[in-house]
């Protein structure tokens, strides 16, 4: 079912952001992370950020269907997060999932724990892909870079999205397609359908679209990233995994991205998604000009590698922005295309799954982390 729908009134002003962003970073223990989690929630504003008079989303992430160490939202981060809005009077949430069309939704949850914590809390879920969620045409007020070249049939969100906050709740990790990703990257898994891999060929544009949309369409907006443990490499699958005991909170999209990146080893403002929503006044993607509350990160570097990749990765520029450029529309916009979904599939949870990643979740579960895992 589709529905027309009109954008609520504000609007984002393409100009430079000036302005000082606020992050909050704070080391934890598995001990202590779930209420350390309502602490660095506060410590960043987070009630300023959301109007507790609207429902609130919690977006999770599953960037795999099993459970692999700083792939997806863990336990612990729901579960914190939940816990902190409930003790502050923030009453009506609703855990909104996405699937794609290589990592099934409801099995990721399940695999992931997020099942189990919902449960606990008495949280309702909706899984945004599933044949009963209603995606409704959407007309941006603010200009957009690419996402009305790239789906000329219209823009669709869910439509259980609109005027609702939303508290997305991304790991730090690096990624294959736009060097790290965190709260930017999350709401490409939710406001875009099973269609979202048409975008990866602009994809730092499309995040920035994205982001403007969401300040459209919620009164508030909030980030909550684990870096408990945290994932180095070809993202957001196949990574090396490191213990870093830290959680970000940030009102800024924009700003928690740069501090994780900046704290991972790379410059923010020059991966393009940071940059570029800076330019457009999206929010503060400049390190110089973001307060950090809690720990003093002046001298963290943890020395994460840019831009590797898996063999499946490495195609996929290829088609993306490489000599398979010209086929890219025959390959993954054709019916031909499952066959990308087939070799996906195949590579990371036959091959890689168990050549590396098996041995890498068994070595995790010896950690003080891997046994609060378990404790769920």
């Amino acid at each position: 079912m589709t529905l027309d729908v009109q954008p609520l009134e504000r609007v984002v002003s393409p100009q430079p952001y000036s302005g000082r962003a606020k992050v909050a970073v704070i080391y934890t223990s598995a001990n202590t992370v779930v209420n350390d989690i309502g602490r660095v929630m506060r410590l960043a504003g987070y009630m300023d950020a959301l109007d507790r008079d609207a429902e609130t989303l919690l977006k999770i992430n599953i960037s795999w269907q099993r459970y692999y160490p700083a792939c997806s939202t863990s336990p612990w981060q729901l579960d914190g997060v939940i816990q902190a809005l409930r003790e502050d009077g923030y009453s009506r949430l609703l855990g909104a999932h996405n699937g794609t069309v290589v990592v099934n939704s409801h099995e990721g949850e399940a695999k992931n724990k997020h099942a189990n914590v919902v449960n606990k809390h008495g949280v309702p879920v909706v899984h945004l892909n599933d044949d009963d969620v209603p995606w409704v045409r959407y007309e941006p007020k603010t200009p957009m870079v690419a996402l009305p070249e790239i789906f000329k049939e219209g823009i669709y969100i869910p439509q259980v999205f609109q005027g609702k906050n939303i508290v997305h709740l991304p790991t730090m990790k690096t990624h294959v397609f736009t060097t790290m990703t965190g709260a930017m990257k999350n709401a490409f898994g939710g406001l875009l359908n099973f269609k979202r891999h048409w975008t990866h060929s602009r994809i730092h544009e499309t995040l920035v679209d994205l982001l403007a949309i969401q300040k459209e369409i919620h009164p508030g907006i909030f980030a909550v990233m684990d870096g408990t443990i945290a994932g180095d490499g070809p993202g957001p699958r196949a990574m090396r995994t490191h213990v870093k005991n830290v959680i970000l909170a940030s009102a800024d999209q924009v700003a928690i991205d740069a501090t994780a990146a900046k704290m991972m080893g790379f410059d923010p403002l020059s991966i393009d998604f940071i940059r570029l929503a800076t330019e457009r006044g999206l929010g503060q993607g400049d390190p110089d000009m973001i307060d950090i509350e809690g720990l003093d990160i002046s001298d963290v570097n943890f020395g994460f590698s840019r831009d590797e990749d898996t063999f499946a990765s490495w195609g996929q520029k290829k088609i993306y922005w490489g000599p398979l450029k010209p086929l890219e529309g025959m390959l993954l916009r054709s019916p031909i295309v499952p066959w990308a979904y087939a070799a996906s599939n195949f590579y990371y949870n036959v091959f890689w799954w168990n050549l590396f990643g098996r041995g890498q979740v068994k070595a995790a579960m010896q950690t003080e982390w891997g046994r609060l895992f378990q404790g769920y």
